[in-house]
């Protein structure tokens, strides 16, 4: 039982603290913009990275918590979210409805391959990433529960407060 319980204990604090550069894929934004994955960035302040699809309910109700207070991150931290849509390539046209009538202010890529998505090896979205100002990528998160948001903007403090 300990070897198991510390196996958890080893694996969660790699899967939460992991640091390592975004993947170089090329994506579309939302605008039809030709963007490199790795060259992703905030003007070397933290940025989000949400993996979201039209149809993911729980995606869609934390882009809307976000979104609550996202003005508010961004005084306070200079954070960015940056939201990757997975929806494949013959429900792309739904993607900018969606964000248009969320009122969504987050730059949009488009992974209709989810070539990005695999390149990071993630599983099931939600799924949350936060980089640090040199894009290294220092936090994971997937699945989404009402308040998660509250996790993501106490990590991005923690960066800008280092």
């Amino acid at each position: 039982m300990k070897h198991f319980l510390l196996s958890i204990v080893m694996l969660l604090g790699c899967v939460c603290t992991a640091s390592a550069q975004l993947p170089s894929i090329t994506l579309k934004d939302i605008d039809g913009k030709t963007v490199r994955t790795d060259t992703l960035s905030n003007n070397g302040k933290p940025f989000i990275i949400d993996f979201f699809a039209t149809w993911c309910h729980p995606c869609n109700r934390e882009l809307n918590a976000i979104n609550e207070v996202y003005e508010e991150w961004q005084e306070e931290t200079g954070v960015k979210v940056i939201a990757v849509s997975i929806d494949q390539a013959q429900n792309i046209n739904k993607v900018r409805p969606l964000v248009d009538s969320n009122e969504w202010p987050y730059y949009v890529l488009l992974d209709p391959n989810s070539d990005f998505k695999r390149a990071l090896g993630i599983q099931m979205i939600p799924y949350t990433i936060i980089c640090d100002g040199q894009g290294n990528i220092v936090y994971k998160h997937n699945g989404y529960t009402e308040g998660a948001e509250q996790e993501l903007i106490e990590k991005v403090r923690e960066l800008i407060n280092k």
